[in-house]
């Protein structure tokens, strides 16, 4: 039960720190997630400028993993916000 208090008592004491730890990964988050975009868009356009016949292709592809990386940025930040609102 001694045990019990003392891990209550370290969440308690440890939560503010959990709060700006949620802040900077929400932020790290963020930047990898368009650094991640930016990638992927400047891949396309130079697929689509040496094979411009296939740019349906390479563009749809491109939207399809953009929107990917953008639903799981929107996933940790989501997490991260739970974690300083709860």
């Amino acid at each position: 039960m001694e045990l019990l208090a003392i891990l209550l008592q370290a969440a308690t004491d440890l939560t503010p720190i959990a709060k700006m730890a949620a802040g900077l990964g929400a932020s790290i988050s963020v930047i990898g997630a368009s650094m991640g975009i930016s990638q992927i868009g400047r891949a396309a356009l130079e697929s689509i400028a040496r094979q411009p016949e296939a740019s349906s292709d390479i563009r749809s592809s491109m939207i399809i993993s953009a929107a990917l990386i953008e639903g799981v940025a929107f996933f940790e930040i989501v997490v991260c916000l739970l974690i300083v609102f709860l």
